[in-house]
């Protein structure tokens, strides 16, 4: 303590003289160097450790963290005239936004947006949460983009992945959009890993050539749906239905809460 007082009795005097040393905080100089004139920065000391990680960002990268809030004006831009237009069976009043981190397939903590209707905001958030502690991967969370019905295609060659909630939208099967609403339309179904589950009619027609290797349900792969698997579970808890178990055609990426 007393080699403390001195040295900063010894800094109080010089500090007139020196005023190139004024940058340095006055918190940094008990236990540190004499004042010095070299533009080397001081050498650490057990006072003065080197910088670590700050907790702030522990939960980010390996807890859970999620959130909802209105439409921020930017994603109501977005949407308007694209995934929402006007005649849309629920207003922009109705949807929430949820962020929220998931595990990619690569193994680590990404996060996206996902739109869906208000009452049922604290319950998909809770489901991907449960899909977070058991780190299932998901390849990708999003918006869901714009329809257009002229423009469906009967075979496509898509790796887009997109796990995504609302969207203005009418029923889309394989072979075809039907005329009436989606559930998605309602903010009230969800398309997981779309690719890896994807709509796979009753004489195993599948639209997109990109999830042939998904066809075979036996299979265990990376972002696949199984019957009594977390997702299938945690879905099952919330009171929603899976499309993987309709009968005929089946769309194991679809969760609906009316079923349709």
């Amino acid at each position: 303590m007393r080699r403390v007082g001195a040295a900063l009795l010894v800094a109080a005097l010089l500090l007139p003289a020196l005023p190139a040393c004024t940058a340095i905080p006055a918190e940094e100089t008990p236990g540190g160097p004499e004042p010095s004139t070299s533009t080397a920065p001081p050498e650490p000391t057990p006072r003065d450790p080197a910088p670590s990680p700050t907790p702030e960002t522990e939960p980010f990268r390996t807890r859970f963290a999620g959130r909802i809030s209105t439409l921020p004006p930017s994603v109501r831009r977005e949407m308007r005239g694209t995934t929402w237009k006007p005649g849309c069976p629920v207003p922009m009043s109705d949807l929430r936004l949820l962020r929220f981190n998931h595990w990619g397939f690569d193994g680590e903590v990404k996060r996206g947006p996902m739109v869906v209707h208000r009452d049922v905001a604290e319950d998909i958030l809770w489901v991907f949460r449960r899909l977070f502690e058991a780190r299932f991967p998901i390849k990708r969370v999003g918006l869901a983009r714009e329809f257009v019905p002229e423009e469906f295609e009967p075979r496509i060659s898509s790796r887009r992945s997109v796990t995504a909630g609302f969207n203005c939208r009418p029923v889309i099967t394989p072979h075809g959009p039907v005329d009436r609403f989606s559930q998605h339309a309602y903010g009230l179904a969800i398309d997981i890993n779309p690719v890896q589950n994807p709509y796979v009619t009753a004489d195993g027609f599948v639209r997109n050539r990109m999830a042939r290797p998904y066809v075979d349900r036996s299979k265990d792969l990376p972002g696949m749906i199984r019957e009594g698997g977390v997702v299938v579970r945690a879905f099952d808890a919330i009171g929603w239905a899976w499309g993987g178990r309709w009968s005929g055609g089946k769309d194991y990426m679809h969760f609906s809460l009316l079923g349709r």
